[in-house]
């Protein structure tokens, strides 16, 4: 199902018939990807007396509750609100969901006891390419990290001149495949969030992060229009279903 779309100055020509879904869904199971110390998202059928939600045991429905932490079990995009005393809502403030992004793969460097994503990578990934958003695949890129528990795992993060240098290259819509952009454990300092969204000037209401994806090997690098789909739920982040179409043209 081949288009053409006006995007912005340029025609871009895509298959609508071929999407890259780059999120990890919210499953009920200890295998669900997790963080932060918390346990597994819940999926139970409600019970009201001697009525319980499920076919299964006798009802004419499925009807369930659902109990998770969009920062901790699976793919979620937030707005500065996740960082601020003021109330922002993702649903509130992300008013487009077309995107040009450029897929990077990154080997995360050492950095004394850390790995971390450097300013230098992004500056060889991007070049001189003009991006609405990037889309962070680290490596090794392995199928664990679909599953992974990361807590107490100190997982590699973008130090903060790496993402002052997104920011100037005019990028508002970071993903990445990793639980959060900081470091786990950094006292509180969030410098990542921090620079992204501008938190000590004017804030960058209408920018994204976006964690947990997974971007599949079948994705190589390069251009692509990506459909960032969102929850509507006001908070500071909802469950995201990231979808990329790759540019033709």
């Amino acid at each position: 199902m081949l288009t053409t779309i006006q995007y912005n100055s340029r025609k871009l020509q895509l298959d609508l018939s071929k999407p890259l879904d780059i999120s990890i869904p919210i499953r009920a199971s200890k295998k669900n990807v997790n963080a932060w110390y918390i346990d597994e998202p819940k999926i139970e059928p409600v019970k009201l007396d001697d009525w319980v939600g499920s076919v299964a045991k006798g009802a004419d429905v499925n009807f369930n509750n659902i109990q998770f932490n969009p920062h901790a079990h699976g793919t979620h995009t937030e707005c500065v609100g996740h960082i601020t005393k003021e109330g922002h809502s993702v649903n509130k403030n992300l008013k487009q969901f077309f995107f040009l992004a450029e897929v990077v793969s990154v080997a995360p460097e050492p950095s004394g006891d850390d790995t971390i994503i450097s300013k230098a990578q992004l500056q060889f990934a991007l070049g001189n390419k003009k991006r609405d958003a990037i889309v962070i695949r680290t490596l090794p890129n392995m199928k664990d990290k679909l599953s992974k528990q990361y807590s107490k795992t100190n997982w590699t993060y973008l130090n903060e001149e790496a993402v002052n240098y997104l920011v100037s290259k005019g990028i508002k819509h970071l993903l990445i495949d990793l639980p959060s952009v900081d470091k786990e454990e950094d006292g509180g300092e969030l410098k990542a969030h921090k620079a992204f969204w501008n938190f000590n000037g004017k804030l960058r209401k209408d920018c994204t992060i976006t964690e947990f994806i997974y971007v599949p090997n079948k994705v190589v690098d390069g251009e692509y229009l990506l459909n960032l789909q969102i929850a509507p739920i006001e908070n500071d982040a909802t469950p995201s279903k990231p979808v990329l179409f790759k540019v033709l043209e």
